[in-house]
């Protein structure tokens, strides 16, 4: 088998002296001499037979070939960071630690059971639960490695298992002036009141979630938010079907008889964040979670 000539320190320390400006910040920040990075990139150059790195004035810079085995290589370096995670967990077993990320629309009920499941099964394993909305989910994928994410929106590249369907409904407070229209509600009618809109909470994007267009809209962070809101006589809005079983018993909520879209259904999917380096920990939760989705599918509620 033919060995590889550059190494994996070689093409950090070319990362390093793009990434940080130049070769004594690439010195500092790999805490070696400038002359060892100097050295490195001198000898990386002269085993692929041509430049990489151009020194204009105090910088260094890219040539086309640099630039484009510079992109392999930050693939090379993540991959070899991946084996070294996997390696880990395989060598360690049980997660001390799961990172869990959850839209908001998700159902509330199954969520927890799971979890009051998972807990006398962890193995002292703690868990990190950050709630987000829409494209919030796949933002915490692009800046960090979650070990689990449960969301409609699944990135390009990601390995995930549908879990549950997720049902909106259009829902109002029974003193809501919408009760008192004769016949069913058209969208002509409906963009006349104030609806209340749950904000994507991914900072690059403004999406919010069942926007009709209307001007009249207020636009809260969560859906408890817009459940208490909504509740209180404001406004209506959709939510969550599986959250909104109290509502409906205590009367504080009525669902709209509209002509048409009075429900809004999707799929939310289960995205290991890890991929194949998923723990044994995540693993058992998302099994414990889909049976808890299956029996509220096999309950109705």
């Amino acid at each position: 088998m033919k060995a590889p000539r550059v190494t994996l320190d070689q093409w950090r320390v070319l990362q390093a002296v793009i990434d940080m400006g130049g070769f004594a910040q690439a010195a500092d920040a790999l805490h070696k001499s400038q002359s060892s990075v100097s050295y490195t990139i001198a000898r990386l150059q002269e085993q692929l037979g041509y430049p990489v790195l151009i020194i204009d004035g105090r910088k260094a810079r890219l040539t086309e070939r640099g630039e484009v085995l510079l992109r392999r290589s930050r693939h090379l370096i993540k991959e070899a960071l991946d084996l070294e995670d996997l390696a880990h967990t395989l060598g360690q077993g049980w997660e001390p630690e799961i990172e869990l990320v959850v839209d908001q629309a998700f159902p509330t009920p199954p969520l927890l059971r799971a979890l009051k499941d998972f807990e006398p099964q962890s193995q002292g394993t703690l868990v990190q639960l950050k709630e987000v909305v829409l494209s919030g989910a796949s933002e915490a994928l692009a800046k960090g490695s979650p070990d689990l994410v449960l969301s409609s929106m699944v990135p390009k590249g990601y390995l995930a298992d549908p879990i549950v369907d997720v049902e909106l409904i259009a829902v109002a407070a029974p003193t809501h002036p919408l009760f008192e229209e004769e016949g069913p509600i058209n969208n002509e009618r409906l963009r006349q009141e104030l609806q209340v809109v749950i904000r994507d909470s991914s900072s690059t994007s403004s999406t919010d979630a069942g926007w009709l267009g209307a001007d009249r809209r207020w636009t809260v962070s969560s859906v408890q938010s817009a459940l208490e809101i909504v509740s209180s006589g404001v406004g209506f809005a959709w939510l969550p079907k599986a959250d909104l079983h109290q509502a409906f018993a205590c009367e504080t909520l009525k669902t709209l008889p509209l002509v048409s879209g009075v429900e809004r259904n999707f799929h939310m999917y289960a995205i290991f964040g890890k991929g194949e380096r998923t723990g044994p920990a995540t693993r058992l939760f998302v099994e414990l979670l889909q049976q808890e989705c299956n029996r509220c599918k096999t309950q109705g509620h």
